[in-house]
C-alpha cells in the first residue's frame, strides 16, 4: 500500500515539474503581446492616415474647375 501511495506522489511531482509545455506557453504569450502591440499601433496608424486624407479632402475641395 505504501509503495503505490509513493509512486503516485513521484508521478505528481514529475507532472509539476515537467517543462515540456512551457515553451509553448511561451510562445503564445509572445504571440499575444506581439498582437496587441501591433493591434494598438494600427489603431494610432488609422488615426494619423485619416487626419492626413480628411485634410487633402479639404483642400482638394478648395479647388474648382
Amino acid at each position: 500500500m505504501r509503495l503505490g501511495l509513493r509512486k503516485r506522489i513521484d508521478r505528481l511531482w514529475a507532472l509539476i515539474w515537467l517543462e515540456d509545455g512551457q515553451d509553448l506557453v511561451e510562445y503564445a504569450f509572445i504571440i499575444a503581446l506581439i498582437a496587441t502591440g501591433a493591434t494598438a499601433a494600427m489603431q494610432g496608424l488609422a488615426s494619423i492616415l485619416m487626419t492626413a486624407l480628411t485634410h487633402i479632402s479639404t483642400v482638394l475641395g478648395t479647388y474648382s474647375v
